[in-house]
């Protein structure tokens, strides 16, 4: 932290030594002590204070540090040590604008510091001040002429440019002021740094000025352009395409292409401008170059004979063939069978060339992700002949040693990847999809043993390195999926469970493996060892955005409510800390010319701002912490508050909502009919829209039930009738648009998509709607509204809306009623030597937990506003002797309701005690699983004890947690 002090030591450095090593030591308290010791002896000595107030702010003494920072900060400091400090301390406390305020207090003070300058450049730059970074960027070139400096402040006008809200100002004033400043460094030829260059290219492109910008890249200042390869090319190419000057773009890709053969940007900018030469009948001049690059490729015919003649170049070579080529030609047919060119025929059969290409690039990995774009040039009655001409060149020697011999196995690691390049193909061209059970089965039998076989290549293998044949074992779990999916036997899914478990053991850090065993532990609703698994997979940074979905989606939904909160902790973490480091990735950006880079963050930052990912983890904590605390730690009002919810804001951005997913995470063969697709992802997008809005009105509805707490008295007053009447018609807004939202979520899981296995998970709609779930919550919190009203009326003149109250106590309870009957059955039995799970059975009890926590807080709200309203009636009756003291309806309705609720509730803990004891009753150990290898046996088992002992765990959760809802129960007097 202490800044370096040249020869002469500072005395002050010397004293303030110890306190910094405590708090680099994380010895907080030690260094709050040191630095008392200090300010004893030296009053003045600032940045002890300073010091100090870091140690109370990291042992969570905010206010007190805050306190101390402020003494300081109010002297307005010009020493390093105070400043630094200063600075870490208000970064730590996330208030970075406040060191803005540091350091235009030490620029006034000593106005021709360089180091003071770039402070607070930086600090513009972590708040996103561009216009004071334009300025402050002006005054430190002003002091100290260096050309990054003069750039800083060009750059925070394409920044000013890039976050107006008004493009027309970014593309009439900011924009063309950066381009004259940069304009005048080049007519003074003081441009000096590749960053400068990049930088004037940015201005011209964004400004549309793509002309300029090409003379720009081909003229003198583009020879700076050297840090990337082919960084002018590729500028060049970005612009003709822009322009529309297809004849360059031809003619500078296939020049590129005699240079590099295998560099599979150029060949689709080759092929892009031939089409669009031939659409615009484009001939060369008849005179003089074709155009400023050079001759024009302009017939198909050219450009078959060019690439034929790239593959000839690499047919002769004796080594390192390059692919580019070869699938060159395939792209090539590819695009002239879409335009329906007969001259698709010149360039060969796309079964020969596969075959061919196989031939020779079969045993690298890469070999399938080639193939597998090209094979929709392959006709159906096709497809064998392909499979059986790719096998012939795959070279098998070894026997098996099983008793069948009929597995020929590969001799080495080249062969085996070329055979499991073939079994690859062969699953996407849906060969083994259209086998029956038996055929899956033998399918199945020949991966495991060709998996079993290959495992001797990578016997020596780190734990950090796949073994060569872990594709085969993936395979096999895959078909048995199918297998699950189509007969709908179980065992299906515990054997796959079984062999992925077993491939782990082998390869512990197959990504593939954990992610395919996470999604069948959540189908069958065990989350226990997704937690381990997921973790295991060690997300890092953009992960928790892209595939974070895997865990949120079931966490809850399984009643694993620790679990639950954990992954929303750490998922939110990761989009809280987000904002701070961009803005570090930024400065690094101005401090190391990376001017390209800094649009490049901000858009980083607003992708993960807008994501739905985090709007839905943000809406389904708050929901979370309600179920586990609301009116057990806390109040439902002091809950509410401590998350500073408020029903009247909506924090959802909806129309800027972006769906980060990465929902091809999952690696798959599987054919196109079978794949995700547009619609599918659309589908799936709507889905978890709606699912989200149902959440957050859900939320929002009940952080209204808390301002709605008046009592009879305040309503009465004129001071306050407005305040209520404001509430009020918040309630019922959100009560309507939750309505709406209910209907369509109706209308949507009627026409309900139908994702593939591997494809996004559904969202848990259709189940609530299924279980009764949103119904059973909508009429309870329609309630909040009906006793806005009964406020209103009073007790004595409101018989017909106290009876539509009493109506709903009723039929809520009758719906929680059938809530729990559809709760009811084994999780997890045995019949006939087999495990059958249900796990919608769990989904049911937590929708069943969920709602009854919405029934008991309206409840509750029911109370509050019935008690006074039945204690000023009693007041009226005893005044006028009234002696017939029969209690109003809503009164005997609310008994009702309680005495209901407190029935179904404890139907459900005898329920949930009995599955408990049934699970644990439950000897999985004597079923007998044939016919498979003691090994064998015991990783299926070890799946199977996994999804008991998550089972337990959830019922033990949400047992505890409705035992302690049924104590909040008994406190519902009125």
């Amino acid at each position: 932290m202490a800044a370096a002090r040249g020869h002469v030591q500072d005395p002050n450095d010397r004293r303030l030594r110890p306190i910094y090593d405590y708090l680099d030591n994380g010895n907080n308290k030690m260094a709050i002590q040191q630095a008392d010791k200090l300010l004893k002896k030296h009053k003045d000595l600032h940045c002890a204070k300073v010091l100090k107030a870091i140690g109370l702010q990291r042992t969570g003494k905010q206010d007190e540090a805050f306190i101390l920072a402020q003494e300081v900060a109010t002297l307005e400091p010009t020493d390093d040590n105070s400043l630094q400090a200063l600075t870490i301390l208000y970064r730590e406390m996330h208030r970075p604008e406040l060191v803005t305020k540091l350091y235009e207090a030490a620029v006034k003070k000593v106005p021709l510091s360089e180091e003071y300058h770039s402070h607070l450049f930086m600090a513009y730059a972590r708040v996103g001040e561009y216009k004071k970074m334009q300025q402050a960027g002006m005054a430190l070139y002003k002091i100290v002429p260096k050309n990054p400096y003069y750039f800083w402040s060009v750059m925070s006008l394409v920044m000013q440019a890039i976050s107006a809200q008004d493009e027309k100002l970014a593309q009439t004033m900011f924009l063309p002021l950066a381009e004259r400043m940069v304009e005048k460094m080049v007519k003074e030829e003081k441009i000096e740094a590749e960053a400068e260059v990049q930088l004037y290219f940015m201005i011209l492109e964004r400004l549309g000025k793509c002309e300029e910008a090409l003379e720009v890249v081909r003229g003198p200042l583009g020879e700076k352009l050297t840090s990337e390869l082919q960084s002018r090319e590729n500028k060049c190419m970005m612009l003709y395409q822009r322009l529309q000057r297809w004849p360059e773009g031809n003619a500078l890709a296939h020049k590129l292409l005699l240079k590099n053969p295998d560099d599979w940007q150029f060949y689709s900018c080759y092929f892009d401008s031939l089409f669009h030469l031939i659409d615009q009948s484009w001939s060369p001049p008849e005179e003089g170059e074709h155009c400023a690059e050079g001759a024009v490729h302009y017939t198909v015919t050219e450009v078959r004979t060019f690439v034929e003649d790239r593959i000839k170049a690499e047919d002769e070579k004796k080594s390192r063939q390059l692919r580019g080529p070869y699938l060159a030609r395939l792209e090539l047919i590819h695009r002239l069978r879409e335009r329906g060119c007969p001259e698709e025929a010149q360039l060969g059969e796309p079964v020969e060339l596969m075959v061919q290409y196989f031939s020779q690039f079969g045993d690298k990995p890469c070999c399938i992700t080639d193939l597998k774009i090209y094979l929709h040039l392959l006709s159906p009655d096709q497809h064998l002949k392909f499979i059986n001409g790719l096998g012939e060149a795959v070279p098998l020697g070894g026997e098996s040693v099983e008793e069948e011999g009929s597995c020929v196995f590969p001799e080495d690691t080249k062969a085996l990847q070329r055979h499991l390049c073939v079994c690859q193909l062969s699953r996407a061209l849906g060969l083994h999809h259209s086998l029956g059970t038996e055929g899956k089965l033998r399918v199945i039998k020949d991966l495991k043993a060709h998996y079993h076989h290959g495992l001797k290549f990578g016997a020596t293998a780190l734990k950090t390195e796949l073994q060569f044949s872990d594709m085969y074992c993936l395979m096999a779990a895959h078909v048995y999926v199918d297998l699950w999916k189509e007969t709908g036997e179980e065992s299906m899914a515990w054997q796959s469970i079984g062999l992925l478990q077993e491939g782990l053991s082998h390869s512990p850090s197959n990504a593939q493996f954990k992610l395919l065993l996470l999604l069948l532990y959540c189908h069958l609703g065990a989350f226990e060892p997704v937690v381990d698994l997921y973790s295991s997979l060690d997300a890092k940074h953009v992960q928790h955005d892209t595939i974070g979905y895997l865990l949120t989606r079931y966490a809850e939904s399984l009643g694993q409510f620790a679990a639950a909160s954990q992954s929303c902790n750490f998922t939110l973490r990761f989009f809280h800390s987000n904002q701070k480091d961009t803005s570090e990735y930024i400065i690094q950006a101005y401090k190391y010319g990376a001017f390209e880079k800094i649009p490049e963050f901000i858009a980083l930052r607003s992708r993960l701002n807008q994501s739905l990912h985090f709007a839905q983890v943000r809406t389904e904590r708050m929901l979370l912490d309600l179920f586990l605390e609301a009116d057990i730690v806390l109040s439902l009002e002091e809950s509410v508050k401590s998350m500073s919810l408020s029903p009247e804001e909506d924090d959802i951005l909806w129309d800027t909502l972006r769906d980060n997913r990465d929902l091809t995470v999952l690696t798959s063969w599987d054919p196109k009919d079978r794949s995700l697709t547009e619609e599918h992802r659309r589908a799936s997008v709507e889905e978890e829209c709606l699912w989200l809005r149902m959440r957050s009105l859900t939320l929002r509805l009940l952080a209204a039930l808390t301002t709605l707490g008046h009592t009879h008295q305040q309503q009465n007053s004129l001071a306050n009738e407005n305040g209520i009447g404001d509430k009020t018609s918040v309630a019922a807004r959100l009560f309507s648009e939750l309505e709406q939202t209910l209907q369509k979520a109706a209308c949507m899981s009627e026409k309900r998509a139908q994702y593939p296995f591997l494809g996004p998970p559904s969202t848990r709609l259709a189940a609530a709607l299924a279980c009764g779930s949103c119904q059973c919550q909508t009429s309870a919190l329609q309630l909040t509204v009906h006793l806005q009203e009964l406020e209103t009326m009073g007790l004595d003149e409101s018989m017909e809306l106290q009876t539509r109250i009493c109506n709903t106590f009723k039929s809520l309870v009758i719906q929680l009623q059938e809530m729990s009957n559809k709760c009811k059955g084994d999780l997890l039995e045995m019949k006939d030597n087999r495990l059958k799970t249900q796990p919608s059975l769990l989904e049911n009890l937590v929708f069943f937990l969920e709602t009854m926590c919405v029934v008991l807080w309206v409840a509750s709200h029911c109370a509050k506003v019935i008690r006074p309203l039945k204690a000023s009636l009693q007041k009226k009756k005893k005044k006028k002797k009234d002696t017939n003291m029969a209690p109003p309806a809503v009164v005997c309705g609310f008994q009702v309701l309680t005495g209901g609720l407190q029935e179904v509730l404890s139907q459900v803990l005898e329920f949930i005690k009995t599955q408990e004891l049934g699970l644990t009753a439950l000897k999985l150990a004597s079923l007998t699983l044939e016919p498979h290898t003691q090994e064998e046996e015991g990783f299926i088992r070890a799946g199977m004890d996994k999804v008991q002992s998550s089972y337990l765990r959830s019922l033990q959760e949400m047992g505890d947690l409705l035992k302690r809802r049924a104590e909040t129960l008994k406190t519902l007097k009125i």
